[in-house]
């Protein structure tokens, strides 16, 4: 659920801050901040460089509004923005000092905050199509099959839990199964 309300009340301020609400930009900021200083911190130890890199994709995203060049999904946007901020800062510090690249690879985090946000994204949107599907079946189907794959009770368990007898289970199991295949389609 807070992954939804995030997600829309982002994309509402940053419908406001194109409208131009300056306060909208504000409590963008201070909404993205932290995300991005935590994410920040696995990339790099350097807290002064990191500080600036926010800095500069805030920036960034300002001045984006002042060009019309509208940004899609900004939690998204902001995070690739910081990596690729303190990569080109690590690269330019590569190029004006004699410390190999390869030094830096340390200090870089084995989490990838990215394909973990996709995959937050990709399941909270599992989750909502689940729950649309499985509001199609009957109570007691809805039953049957909560207790057969995800409690992973056995057919014989589901009997004596629903005082049901086995070819029903099976019945009720086929019919639920086949209403959520058309729902998939």
């Amino acid at each position: 659920m807070a992954v939804t309300n995030l997600k829309e009340k982002t994309a509402r301020l940053v419908e406001e801050f194109y409208r131009g609400n300056d306060k909208a930009f504000a409590e963008l900021y201070d909404m993205y901040v932290q995300i991005l200083y935590n994410y920040g911190c696995k990339l790099t130890s350097n807290e002064d460089m990191l500080k600036d890199c926010i800095h500069d994709v805030f920036v960034k995203v300002y001045t984006k509004r002042d060009a019309n060049a509208k940004i899609d999904n900004f939690a998204s946007y902001v995070i690739i923005s910081l990596k690729n901020r303190l990569y080109d800062e690590y690269r330019h510090f590569a190029n004006t000092t004699r410390t190999d690249i390869s030094d830096y690879s340390s200090r870089c985090s084995e989490d990838d905050i990215e394909d973990d946000y996709i995959a937050l994204e990709r399941m909270s949107g599992i989750d909502s199509k689940v729950k649309k599907y499985m509001g199609n079946l009957t109570v007691r189907q809805h039953q049957a099959i909560t207790l057969y794959y995800l409690e992973e009770k056995k057919y014989e368990e589901i009997c004596s839990i629903m005082n049901l007898n086995y070819h029903s289970v099976r019945n009720l199991m086929h019919r639920g199964m086949t209403k959520l295949r058309e729902a998939a389609k």
